[in-house]
């Protein structure tokens, strides 16, 4: 057989890549580094080749990355110029680079309309309604992400100095943390001023495990969370008038359900499948529309 189909799930933490033949069935699958092609266009161009190279490996052939028509949904992928510098440079037959979000979306809910909110250390929302995609928030930590795992993160870290000042009661989860820094307030503050929104995430674990105690603190940060949440989930609904599946995905998809609004919890569905699924059953469609294949 001449050609294949290769589906590319790259973020900011790995690189993952699934192998396929023309008709979408699956014959192998390769992991790699991270592969955002915004912070480091290089490192992702390396992963994503390693990545398929060991995808080709683990189906038992010999890698051929030019006989390959490849989706790639990748992190950074909004930015322009970084997609024309690595696309330039992917040695494969045919690429598309798409975002990240929408594999995933593909995914979860695969041709029909609906959405997908992923929640983890960032959020976004993607709404496909007619064949038309729209994105709703993930801007990133600094301006937007509310009820991310970033965020929450964050709060715990401001509620345990508002703690140490006595401005609110220390809870558990603020004595927690604290003890973490060996009660020195001033180490948070150094950790606060350098830290990106994956260090702030390391936290969010705790809030999640307290609040299922009773914490006050970690229920007050949660609630916070889940009101961001849920607002988004409103204007998701604002596009899709509550048609359609909702699926959450992501690192806290399954720990956010029972903060959230009765009104969302209720429609929430089990994503069908992951991102990488998602990201072969675009290629299928895009090539075989290309080359008259039909699988």
């Amino acid at each position: 057989m001449t050609g294949y189909i290769l589906g590319i799930d790259g973020g900011g933490t790995s690189c993952r890549a699934a192998l396929a033949d023309k008709a979408g069935t699956m014959l192998g699958r390769g992991k790699s580094g991270a592969s955002n092609i915004l912070t480091d266009p290089d490192a992702a161009l390396k992963h994503i080749v390693e990545a398929a190279r060991l995808a080709f490996e683990d189906a038992g052939l010999t890698p051929d990355l030019a006989s390959a028509s490849v989706i790639l949904g990748l992190a950074g992928n909004n930015v322009g110029d970084a997609v024309g510098y690595v696309t330039a440079r992917l040695p494969f037959k045919a690429s598309q680079i798409v975002s990240d979000g929408v594999i995933a979306l593909q995914g979860a809910i695969g041709d029909e309309d609906g959405a997908i909110g992923i929640v983890g250390t960032g959020t976004v929302y993607i709404i496909r309604d007619k064949g038309q995609f729209t994105s709703i928030a993930g801007w990133g930590f600094q301006v937007s992400d509310l009820g991310s795992g970033a965020r929450l993160g964050q709060l715990a870290l401001q509620e345990t100095l508002l703690a140490f000042d006595k401005i609110r009661p220390a809870s558990d989860l603020a004595k927690a943390i604290l003890e973490e820094f060996d009660g020195n307030p001033e180490m948070i503050v150094d950790f606060a001023r350098l830290a990106k929104p994956g260090d702030f995430g390391r936290y969010t674990p705790k809030v999640f495990e307290f609040a299922s105690k009773g914490d006050a603190t970690a229920l007050r940060i949660l609630e916070v969370g889940a009101r961001g949440v849920d607002e988004a989930l409103d204007a998701v609904n604002a596009v899709t008038g509550s048609k359609g599946k909702l699926c959450l995905l992501g690192g806290l998809a399954l720990l956010y359900p029972p903060y959230l609004s009765e009104r969302h919890r209720t429609r929430l569905s089990e994503p069908r499948a992951d991102a990488l699924t998602g990201a072969v059953e675009l290629a299928v469609k895009t090539f075989a529309e290309k080359t008259g294949v039909h699988a």
